[in-house]
């Protein structure tokens, strides 16, 4: 649906003017659009534009983070509208970085990202232990585990958990996707990932292709 008004709320969230893209969606709901038009040729819509930008290194992680607040500003005024369903219509994930890697630029723009693109994250920080993302999983029942590794040292905390899973019978319940700096594509297929994202718009697109195949 092509509307000018969506075209004023996709550039407000690209330039990240939270105070006009609220204007927007209430002028909107007030003229009797549609929620979830709303949502979609709108507020994820300007996501898709920043994350191409980000992608063609046009912006960076501080204006990515203000773009999506904005795009969050609107949902917040859109959420009495919609069902939770339609909210985070792309899934949820559970994220965290693996026990003794404190580093967390990296799966903090993952999460940015992805919320961007509708999905529900569930940050679990730093340093969670196999046990801890185990239990993440059994109370949130993710649509997709997230583990990120920065360090050569953690990296075999990726296979604990997803042995840990799987003794706990959850491992069909969930797909896990792995990422960080020493890790590669092979490395996730031998420890029994299901995806492998090499940078944040790679996991962004990994993630919404586990979701299209479910």
């Amino acid at each position: 649906m092509v509307v000018k008004e969506y075209g004023y709320m996709v550039e407000a969230v690209t330039k990240g003017n939270a105070k006009v893209v609220r204007t927007l969606v209430e002028d909107l709901l007030s003229a009797g659009y549609d929620p979830k038009d709303i949502l979609n040729c709108g507020l994820l819509k300007g996501m898709d534009e920043v994350s191409t930008l980000f992608k063609d290194n046009k912006v960076y992680i501080p204006e990515v983070l203000i773009s999506s607040r904005a795009m969050h500003a609107g949902i917040h005024v859109l959420k009495p509208y919609l069902s939770k369903s339609e909210i985070s219509i792309s899934g949820k994930i559970l994220i965290g970085t693996v026990t003794g890697d404190l580093h967390d630029i990296g799966k903090n723009l993952v999460a940015i990202m992805l919320r961007g693109k509708g999905f529900e994250v569930i940050d679990m920080g730093i340093d969670v232990s196999p046990e801890d993302f185990v239990q993440g999983v059994k109370i949130h029942k993710p649509d997709i585990l997230a583990l990120s590794s920065l360090l050569t040292t953690t990296m075999p905390v990726i296979p604990e958990t997803i042995k840990l899973l799987k003794e706990e019978g959850l491992r069909d319940s969930v797909r896990v996707m792995v990422g960080g700096g020493p890790l590669t594509r092979d490395y996730a297929r031998a420890v029994g990932a299901d995806a492998y994202g090499a940078d944040a718009q790679q996991a962004v697109e990994m993630a919404i292709e586990i979701m299209n195949l479910q």
